[in-house]
């Protein structure tokens, strides 16, 4: 058993869409989540600039000593997971092993779609895993930056005509190679869940990477006998890099329920 603290952290709010799976399948486990909300988003930046960023979000979360950290970020995991785990003890997990075996297993014809960020499509990274995993997959990625900002700013709900439109736009091409399962490759993603469902069509299972990774941490935990005791009720805490003024209500959507747990405000660029 052991109750030392998980990390959280993703670009913005987004990685809340883990945490929240992460805080439903343990609730015992301390959480301690940071979200680089003065420097979202991260996917249009050059690599060099998201590995510096991580190793700074990194090294912030270490101050807590966690027993594991989570990468609830899709452009840090496929742009510099590499580079963290040569330089951090605690064990990292990104979202996309999980995501990928989750998508090779659902997919029955063998095209699978993927939707990120311009420096998580540009990497690569999903294509290879899925490679490894079920070979011959065809997988059609398109990157969608327009996202992360309108999720930021609250802009995600069915109806609302600007983003109907960005998504149809930019799943066009992925929907007529005929996919059957559908990666959303940045945890911001599942809040616009309902729209690009209406979009792909009911035939086409969508693939939320931060539950994946966070159903992956809960078993890596569990087998290495490192979860905290089940009777015991699971702390929350927030950090973002710019104001906290909006955080509660824009947390909540990403969470699905109010937050509980002190928000703090924290210079990143120290770390």
């Amino acid at each position: 058993m052991d109750t030392r603290p998980i990390g959280v952290f993703d670009s913005g709010l987004g990685g809340l869409t883990a945490l929240r799976e992460l805080a439903r399948l343990m609730p015992q486990e301390d959480l301690v989540y940071f979200g680089d909300t003065g420097r979202v988003p991260y996917g249009s930046r050059s690599k060099d600039t998201i590995i510096r960023y991580a190793q700074q979000d990194v090294a912030f979360l270490n101050t807590f000593s966690p027993k594991a950290i989570v990468i609830a970020c899709g452009t840090v995991s496929t742009t510099a997971l590499d580079a963290l785990r040569q330089q951090c003890a605690v064990p990292l997990y990104g979202v996309v092993e999980p995501a990928a075996r989750a998508a090779a297993g659902l997919t029955r014809n063998g095209k699978v779609g993927l939707i990120g960020t311009q420096a998580t499509i540009r990497s690569g990274a999903y294509e290879r895993a899925l490679s490894a995993l079920r070979p011959g997959t065809q997988v059609t990625a398109r990157a969608c930056p327009l996202f992360v900002p309108l999720v930021e700013n609250g802009r995600f709900r069915p109806g609302d005509i600007v983003v109907e439109t960005v998504v149809g736009e930019y799943l066009e091409e992925v929907k007529a190679q005929g996919v059957d399962t559908l990666m959303l490759g940045c945890t911001h993603y599942p809040l616009l869940r309902e729209v690009i469902g209406a979009c792909m069509g009911p035939q086409v299972e969508l693939v939320d990477v931060g539950a994946a990774c966070a159903r992956w941490v809960n078993a890596q935990l569990a087998a290495q006998d490192q979860l905290a005791p089940a009777d015991r009720k699971g702390s929350h805490r927030y950090f973002v890099s710019d104001s906290t003024g909006d955080f509660a209500t824009l947390a909540s959507m990403f969470l699905g329920e109010d937050v509980t747990g002190d928000v703090e405000q924290i210079d990143i660029t120290v770390y």
